[in-house]
């Protein structure tokens, strides 16, 4: 067993995998020679020399991520630039953590996404993968990139999820990162992925359909509403006044058994268009993206691409517009919706009309902010316990608190779309 040993055999390389950090430091420059080789970006002349740093990197919601720095007995000449030093490692496994061990099956489809780009034709930056593998029995496995420079050089600081008002130029930031998904959404309707792509990364309707479902009934729901109405009663300066706002809170008591009722409905519509099916980033917020300048403006490239395959559209784009501020999304959403079509048709995708896009979005919006965030209220105050009627959410307890801060940031954004785009009247038109 991994727990055990500490090591597994990868199913698609059959080179013997660490499990965890201590193994791979056990394994040393030789697993890592090895892993290269067997990945085709190491010559066969050529070594891992030594291990600079190895140490565990906080965060992330699975698995153990490390820090590694390695040199080369050569200077690695097989891609441009050579093989980077600074690497990323990521493991499925958190032995220590049953929570984030849970999701250690999130990794496979990375460790598969990594081989895919590097494809000649590949549309976007990603970080250069080096070696993934996995095991599927036990759910091990690793994955081994270069590490992005944030806020070294031309690279911009990480941006954390939610924050975005402190950015001068949120607006830039996710005409990027939704240019960069449609690229490649629209490459892989065109083909230009390969045949195989797929075969890789087949679309599963069925469990589509069955995911991230509401699990309350008619009475639960209700509750929760109240409960929302309590919160921002409670805190008046957390919630925008619109939503607070007694009629809109009714009109959600009337709306949301609607929703219930007819979720399965709902699921099926989302997935019954092939043209707003695609390969995706489940969540590419700015937060799983680095950018940088350059005289031709900014531009980004794409992290953390677990959960990665194909999808709705309309739940990629929610992953990626979810954190961003309510300002931007009431002035500019259906810009940005526009440049994402027009993008994913240049690139080889169909061409898709905004209002059809509008319907699949919005229903999408309103099911999965039903099933993942009307508990938000409770969780923010078992978070922060202090809050206080005159705390907004700018307040330090916010910025310090990812978990708060961001339930709170997501529902807002839910509930103020469900007031301006009228997501009761989409549903009973559908």
């Amino acid at each position: 067993m991994a727990e055990e040993g500490g090591w597994v055999e990868g199913d698609a390389t059959h080179l013997p995998i660490p499990a965890h950090m201590r193994a791979l430091r056990e394994g040393g420059t030789g697993f890592l020679t090895a892993a290269f080789h067997v990945g085709g970006v190491l010559a066969a002349d050529n070594e891992v020399a030594s291990i600079t740093r190895l140490e565990e990197c906080p965060g992330g919601s699975t698995g153990t991520k490390v820090f590694l720095s390695v040199t080369y007995a050569k200077p690695p000449g097989l891609r441009q630039g050579g093989l980077p030093e600074d690497l990323f490692v990521k493991f499925s496994r958190d032995f220590d953590n049953p929570i984030r061990d849970r999701g250690r099956d999130q990794l496979e489809a990375e460790v598969r996404f990594a081989g895919i780009s590097r494809h000649p034709t590949f549309p976007i930056r990603v970080p250069q993968s080096l070696f993934g593998d996995y095991h599927r029995a036990s759910g091990t496995g690793l994955l081994i990139t270069e590490r992005i420079a944030f806020g070294s050089g031309a690279i911009e600081r990480h941006h954390e999820k939610c924050l975005d008002y402190e950015l001068t130029d949120a607006l830039a930031h996710y005409r990027c990162v939704l240019t960069a998904n449609a690229c490649l959404a629209g490459a892989h309707k065109s083909g230009r992925l390969g045949r195989g792509i797929d075969t890789v990364f087949p679309f599963d309707k069925a469990s589509a359909i069955a995911s991230d479902p509401i699990r309350y009934d008619a009475r639960q729901l209700r509750n929760r509403i109240a409960r929302i109405a309590s919160f921002s009663s409670d805190f008046p300066r957390l919630l925008p006044a619109s939503i607070a706002a007694p009629d809109f809170l009714a009109r959600l008591a009337e709306e949301m058994p609607l929703f219930l009722e007819r979720q399965r409905d709902i699921k099926h519509f989302l997935v019954s268009d092939p043209d707003l099916i695609a390969l995706c980033h489940w969540n590419a917020n700015i937060d799983n993206a680095w950018f940088w300048r350059d005289a031709g403006g900014l531009h980004c490239g794409l992290l953390d691409w677990g959960r990665v395959g194909q999808m709705s559209l309309a739940l990629a784009l929610w992953g990626t517009l979810s954190a961003a501020e309510p300002e931007m999304l009431d002035a500019h959403l259906d810009t940005l919706l526009t440049l994402f079509l027009r993008t994913y048709a240049a690139r080889g995708g169909p061409e898709i009309r905004l209002a059809r896009l509008h319907d699949h979005l919005f229903l999408t919006i309103a099911t999965m902010g039903m099933a993942w965030l009307l508990d938000a209220p409770p969780i923010i105050r078992a978070q922060i316990p202090d809050l206080t009627p005159a705390h907004d959410r700018f307040d330090i307890r916010f910025k310090a608190n990812e978990a708060a801060r961001t339930q709170l940031h997501m529902l807002t954004n839910v509930l103020a779309l469900w007031d301006t785009r009228h997501f009761g009247e989409r549903l009973r038109r559908l």
